[in-house]
């Protein structure tokens, strides 16, 4: 009986090592203004002539060779939100945000609004 409980208590502090050995993936998002040169499978999305890419709920712009963060404008058309996105009802609209930018749906797209 003395050994049963000698091995149990080794599993339980066997299991305990290993769920504190885990880690935790947190994503941490540039904030505007930041230069990065290279971003990971971005989608080009054209508005009022101008070309803005969109990538894991980031948008950027391009300058020179490089790409700097900014600020979503508003009524450009994405076809897909990141999975991080939220659903939110304002005053009976249902509404997507993902990442403090606020989206409609309209047809087949995204349109990013003013709240």
């Amino acid at each position: 009986m003395k050994a049963f409980k000698t091995i149990m208590l080794a599993i339980v502090l066997m299991g305990t090592m290993t769920l504190s050995a885990q880690t935790k993936v947190v994503r941490v998002y540039p904030k505007h203004g930041t230069i990065v040169t290279t971003i990971k499978k971005p989608r080009v999305v054209v508005h009022k002539k101008t070309n803005f890419y969109f990538a894991d709920g980031v948008w950027y712009k391009a300058r020179g060779r490089n790409y700097v963060v900014c600020a979503a404008p508003v009524g450009i058309k994405v076809r897909r939100l990141p999975r991080t996105r939220t659903v939110v009802v304002v005053n009976g609209r249902k509404l997507y945000k993902s990442r403090g930018i606020w989206y409609k749906k309209s047809g087949r797209h995204y349109v990013v609004v003013n709240v």
